[in-house]
């Protein structure tokens, strides 16, 4: 497939060009790959959910430093 790709940097690109050439890769392919790979990564989920996390006892004393911090912040 023939493409045009509009507003890439320069650098970055010269950069990558470079590397496939060092890695002896048509640029085809090595943007092949760099496209897959990034669509693998956009892909995750984070592990877990926020109901998954423990309560922690951080001891006497502590027991309202959620509201104390809320008060800080927000007022």
């Amino acid at each position: 497939m023939d493409i045009t790709i509009r507003g890439l940097q320069d650098a970055v690109f010269r950069k990558f060009k470079a590397k496939a050439a060092e890695e002896d890769m048509r640029l085809g392919d090595a943007l092949t790959q760099a496209i897959e790979l990034w669509l693998k990564g956009r892909n995750k989920r984070p592990k877990g959910r926020l109901s998954d996390i423990s309560i922690t006892n951080w001891g006497k004393g502590t027991e309202h430093s959620s509201t104390e911090v809320d008060k800080i912040v927000y007022g």
